[in-house]
């Protein structure tokens, strides 16, 4: 009972490894919480890992460019504000850009004051066995959020290699509840 209470204690006792959060100005209608040492990715950089005939409100990276976050505005826009229609034709745009899906939470949530369609999962794309520098599969760990409005949707995005999904968790879940929209 006695090595039960000090691995309690002791596990409160140490520090953790979650990274320090530090408010970002993405744009003047939109701040968050991101890890200290995340940098702004450069846009060759986005290009070449997210492409998109759009350009980002705002996309950042760690230093091992591993870990990203970024900010951008779908082609997509609901006049009509059905965030439960918006969140089915968002699952199934994710689903489809993926050869398998496996969603861990779902639904729509408040976040300071305004409500976003929330989609967390782990992807996986296979690789071309036939392509050099793409032979294996790539598996991510993702938490989108839609920000919808009449005129546009917003969408947050936090990705990261699966193998790093423990670490990085509930420090994406931190960051997805930081938003502040104006």
């Amino acid at each position: 009972m006695q090595q039960l209470l000090f691995l309690v204690v002791l596990s409160i006792a140490l520090p953790t490894d979650d990274p320090k959060l530090v408010r970002v100005k993405v744009s003047d209608q939109i701040s968050v919480m991101l890890p200290e040492d995340f940098v702004p990715m450069g846009d060759l950089d986005f290009q070449e890992r997210y492409p998109s005939v759009r350009k980002p409100i705002g996309a950042y990276t760690n230093p091992d460019h591993e870990i990203d976050f970024s900010v951008n505005i779908s082609a997509t826009s609901w006049p009509d504000g059905n965030l439960d229609m918006a969140q089915k034709f968002f699952k199934a745009g994710v689903m489809n850009m993926f050869d398998r899906v496996e969603f861990i939470s779902e639904g729509v949530h408040e976040v300071n004051g305004k409500k976003l369609i929330y989609l967390e999962f782990e992807s996986r794309v296979k690789g071309d066995r036939s392509s050099l520098g793409n032979q294996d599969a790539v598996v991510k760990y993702s938490y989108l959020q839609y920000w919808v409005e009449s005129s546009r949707t917003v969408v947050f995005s936090f990705n990261c290699p699966v193998r790093l999904k423990s670490e990085w968790k509930d420090t994406a879940s931190k960051i997805m509840k930081s938003i502040k929209l104006k």
